[in-house]
């Protein structure tokens, strides 16, 4: 869906007054076809336990290998146990989003999301959209794992919210060194599944520059009515999803949503469209969205994976034959990023569009090309 026209007025989305109305703006109302089913059949997946195919245990390789190969070619969505991600990290990480987002609305403004730009406070892309709009709220920033960005998580902080943040920028600094290097592991995961060996994937992702974004979804007193996130593939890399112990996850898989049990032991790993393109659309960008409830607050942990932004994306040679021909146009990440921002709102058809989009540019300016030349 293309980004469409706002309403001279954007709505405010106040989470502390919203949750407790029992009429909803039309705004926040999704089409009939959209709607969501609350009492969706549970996604029974095997979750891979990330230290065993670590260990360099053959039948742990080939266990965790054919498992992610299932997963990922059907519905690009797995769960990692085992992790070595330090639960007190974790558990640090759900309390300061706490803190963050039971803030009033005016101190959470102080970091207010401009218009086009990635990183800042969010209340329902009320300045981004003028319909479909998703009930929640969120906090973006950037990390990197440059030695130049070494702080850039503490830095943001600091700079944004005040010397009275700097606590906040320690914690999700850590753990966004922590998901980095948790995407190492995944990396050689993938790559050895995909047969391309272990280090391709890890080695193309150093030095990566990524996205961290906490979220809240309020209840919400028609939650039959609207979504706290909507259908769409995620357009980074990989996603590492942290879910606190309330529900709402779903993935659409064989044609019907399909919801997913939180586990606060387990990482959620979703395979995002950036990794299709790099993968020649071998492995599939994970469909999915989020649903609320009338009760009780959600939230959730999302490191979004994405290469250094001048990295061409483009599948090793031997992804590509002539039964599996080249499936997507070579792209730098900040391509797909300023795209999503500035062009199109993120829904299932991203790449599939983008890559149009691209094409279309590419010719347009060999045209200008040919006709100064």
């Amino acid at each position: 869906m293309a980004l469409s026209s706002l309403p001279p007025h954007p709505l405010i989305f106040d989470a502390s007054l919203l949750q407790h109305q029992s009429t909803i703006p039309p705004h926040f109302i999704w089409p009939e076809h959209e709607k969501p089913i609350l009492d969706s059949p549970e996604l029974l997946i095997p979750p891979i336990d990330l230290a065993r195919f670590l260990s360099g245990d053959p039948l742990a390789i080939l266990e965790a290998t054919e498992l992610v190969n299932v997963a990922c070619k059907k519905h690009g969505f797995f769960l990692v146990v085992n992790h070595g991600v330090d639960p007190e990290l974790i558990g640090k990480a759900h309390e300061f989003m706490d803190m963050f987002f039971s803030m009033p609305l005016a101190e959470k403004q102080r970091a207010q999301r401009k218009i086009g730009e990635l990183c800042g406070y969010a209340s329902s892309f009320t300045g981004r959209f003028s319909s479909k709009l998703p009930w929640k709220e969120t906090l973006s920033f950037r990390y990197c794992a440059d030695d130049k960005f070494s702080n850039i998580v503490g830095e943001y902080f600091l700079n944004v919210m005040g010397e009275e943040f700097k606590q906040y920028g320690n914690v999700y600094q850590e753990y966004c060194e922590a998901m980095s290097g948790l995407s190492h592991g995944i990396m050689e995961l993938l790559g050895l599944t995909l047969g391309v060996g272990r280090d391709h994937f890890r080695e193309f992702f150093e030095g990566n520059d990524s996205i961290m974004r906490l979220n809240h979804y309020p209840p919400c007193q028609k939650p039959n009515l609207t979504l706290g996130t909507g259908p769409h593939c995620d357009p980074t890399s990989l996603t590492i999803l942290h879910q606190d112990h309330v529900g709402g996850l779903q993935v659409f898989v064989d044609d019907k949503w399909r919801s997913v049990r939180p586990d606060p032991r387990a990482f959620v790993v979703n395979i995002g469209d950036t990794f299709m393109a790099l993968s020649n659309g071998i492995f599939k960008s994970c469909l999915h969205r989020a649903v609320v409830n009338n009760t009780t607050v959600r939230r959730s942990l999302a490191f979004f994976l994405c290469p250094n932004m001048e990295k061409v994306v483009k599948p090793p040679n031997n992804l590509v034959d002539s039964e599996n021909p080249r499936k997507y146009p070579d792209f730098t990440w900040s391509a797909l990023l300023e795209f999503t921002q500035k062009h199109y709102r993120a829904d299932m058809k991203t790449l599939d569009v983008f890559t149009t989009w691209l094409q279309q540019k590419q010719t347009a300016d060999e045209n200008e090309s040919n006709i100064n030349g």
